[in-house]
């Protein structure tokens, strides 16, 4: 019986999924789904993670080695950015959206806040190239690293070969934000049996689920789709979100519903970092929703919460904060393997 119970899990999951090594960096909760993300072209190892890691944190990546990945997504902000609305790049360069935060990336089938991108190996792309971001090509990352005597080493350790590859550069990246991953809050231990929300929690959970779980689905908080929230246009981006990929009418103003995890360290909120409290937020959606065309239907009367109850729903979002993520060493800057350059 145990090994047919092994080979049910093998198949589910992939051969790769239950070894010691896969376990120890990539191991969520039981009540997650099934991760998007095809791990068996991609193998976790010990090496690529810390490779990935480096990479992260290391502004080589841009083209004058000022910016790295980690300057619009810090740790100790969930990876996300609070400093500015939107995002910022090389010589002092201003993008066009806010900074999203960086974790359960698993379980993500589509990246960016228009969707422009639909695997993870591929999306360090999009911030290396943009002219208002790292404003570097790949080709020339991959010639900086060779030239620098830590990256040559490090890519032998990972990946068996010295020399460097684009395929490779992205795959490590990859590796290092795969392992991000954040179910360690009181909302999890709450769902663990090993914790219960307080009154006003368990309050605020109820309208969480009457008016948010459609959109911002359990246990991720995102049932990563693309909606119109109601939010009128910046009249100085002009940004329509996913038409801005596709020109499909019905995509106008439709943005990627973001998670709600970790929202007291990913501030400011939505697409153009317009919101800097959650009470704005809530303020939005009852008083605030824009009518067009795309407009989600679940807000096409907005939500009706008394002031009470707005008190009552972040007292739940605040249970979805994971400062044993957003503080885990582990995941922060590399010291011992960039310090040695």
């Amino acid at each position: 019986m145990k090994l047919k119970f092994y080979l049910i899990i093998l198949v589910a999951f992939g051969s790769f999924a239950f070894c010691t090594e896969y376990i120890s960096y990539f191991n969520p909760p039981e009540y997650f789904p099934k991760p998007e993300y095809d791990f068996s072209k991609n193998q976790l190892s010990k090496e690529k993670i810390e490779l990935g890691r480096a990479l992260f944190y290391d502004p080589i990546l841009s083209k004058d080695n000022t910016i790295s990945c980690a300057s619009c997504h810090s740790p100790y902000n969930a990876f996300a950015h609070t400093d500015h609305d939107l995002s910022h790049g090389i010589n002092d360069e201003i993008g066009t959206r806010n900074a999203p935060a960086l974790f359960n990336l698993a379980w993500h089938k589509t990246f960016m806040w228009d969707g422009a991108i639909n695997h993870l190996d591929m999306q360090a792309l999009a911030p290396i190239s943009h002219p208002k971001e790292m404003d570097e090509s790949l080709k020339n990352v991959v010639e900086k690293l060779q030239s620098k005597k830590i990256y040559p080493s490090l890519f032998h350790q990972a990946f068996q070969d010295s020399l460097i590859t684009g395929e490779h550069v992205l795959k490590a990246l990859s590796q290092f934000q795969l392992t991000l991953v954040s179910a360690n809050s009181k909302y999890d231990e709450v769902e663990k049996g090993l914790a219960q929300f307080s009154e006003q929690e368990e309050n605020g959970y109820l309208l969480f689920q009457k008016n948010c779980n459609s959109c911002h689905t359990e246990p991720l908080f995102s049932n990563q789709t693309f909606a119109n929230n109601g939010l009128p246009v910046d009249t100085t981006l002009n940004d329509f979100g996913k038409w801005m990929i596709t020109k499909v009418s019905s995509d106008s103003l439709r943005f990627k519903v973001p998670t709600l995890r970790n929202l007291s360290f990913t501030y400011p909120y939505m697409h153009d970092g317009r919101f800097r409290k959650l009470n704005q937020v809530l303020n939005h959606y009852t008083k605030g929703i824009s009518k067009s065309p795309t407009l989600a239907k679940e807000l096409k009367n907005g939500i009706q919460l008394k002031p009470n109850e707005k008190i009552d729903l972040i007292a739940f979002l605040l249970t979805l904060d994971d400062k044993k993520f957003v503080f885990d060493q582990k995941h922060q800057f590399p010291k011992e393997i960039l310090f040695k350059k």
